[in-house]
C-alpha cells in the first residue's frame, strides 16, 4: 500500500469519503484491486482486508462496481485537478509544460497502487460510470493538447500531430503506475523531473532553455 508516501507527499488519500467505515472499505478495495485485479475480487475479499463483515460493506456501497467508480472518479478528479492548473498556470509552454508532466508523474508514482486501480480498470466499469470517467479522461488530454498547441503556435515546440504527441506524453506519464515501486532507486520527484525532461524533447523543445531567448 502507497498510503505512508501518498501522505508524506501532502495528500491525505481518501479524505473525501466519510464516514470512516466507508473510507476504509474504499482503501481495502484500491488493495485488493491492485494485488487481483477487479474480477478476481470479491467483496468479501474487501470486508476481511478492512476488518468487517460483506454485510456491513453494503451499508455504503451498493455493488463492487460502485466502488470501483468512487475509486476511479476521485483518482480521474484529482488527475484533471493537476492538469488544469498547471494548463492555466504562468509561464510559457515548455514550462507549463514541465509542470504539467512533473505533477503528473509525481502523483503516479506516490499514489502507484491507487494510480494503478484508477488507470488500468476502465473496462470493469459499467456503460453510464465508463462514459463519465472517459470524459474526464478527454478534459485531461484536452489540457495536456492545449500546452502543446499554445507551443506550438508561439515557435517553442516542433510537434507536426499535436494530438498524437499529446497521447504520447500522456501514456508515458500513466505507465509510470504499472512500474513504480518504492524499492527502485528512484523517487518520485526524481522520475517527475526525468519525465518532464524527456517531455520537452518529445516536443523539440530545449530542456533548461528559455524559448523565448
Amino acid at each position: 500500500m502507497d498510503s505512508a508516501q501518498e501522505t508524506a507527499g501532502g495528500y491525505q488519500p481518501w479524505s473525501e469519503v466519510t464516514p470512516d467505515a466507508a473510507r476504509r472499505l474504499l482503501v481495502a478495495a484500491v488493495e485488493a484491486f491492485a494485488e487481483r485485479g477487479y474480477h478476481a475480487t470479491t467483496t468479501r475479499d474487501i470486508a476481511g482486508r478492512a476488518g468487517m463483515s460483506p454485510a456491513a460493506l453494503y451499508i455504503h456501497y451498493k455493488t463492487k462496481e460502485e466502488l470501483l467508480h468512487r475509486i476511479s472518479r476521485i483518482g480521474h478528479d484529482k488527475a484533471l485537478e493537476i492538469l488544469d492548473t498547471a494548463a492555466s498556470g504562468p509561464g510559457t509552454a515548455a514550462e507549463r509544460l514541465t509542470e504539467a508532466v512533473r505533477s503528473f508523474v509525481r502523483w503516479h508514482a506516490a499514489h502507484h497502487t491507487t494510480a494503478r486501480v484508477v488507470q488500468y480498470e476502465l473496462d470493469a466499469l459499467g456503460p453510464e460510470h465508463r462514459s463519465e470517467i472517459v470524459a474526464l479522461r478527454r478534459q485531461s488530454d484536452a489540457a495536456v493538447r492545449r500546452i502543446v498547441a499554445e507551443g506550438v503556435a508561439s515557435g517553442e515546440f516542433a510537434v507536426p500531430d499535436v494530438p498524437g504527441t499529446t497521447l504520447a506524453v500522456l501514456s508515458l506519464c500513466i505507465d509510470v503506475a504499472r512500474w513504480f515501486s518504492t524499492d527502485g532507486r528512484r523517487t518520485p520527484d526524481e522520475v517527475g523531473a526525468l519525465y518532464a525532461d524527456l517531455a520537452l524533447r518529445m516536443v523539440g523543445a530545449r530542456p533548461g532553455a528559455d524559448p523565448r531567448e
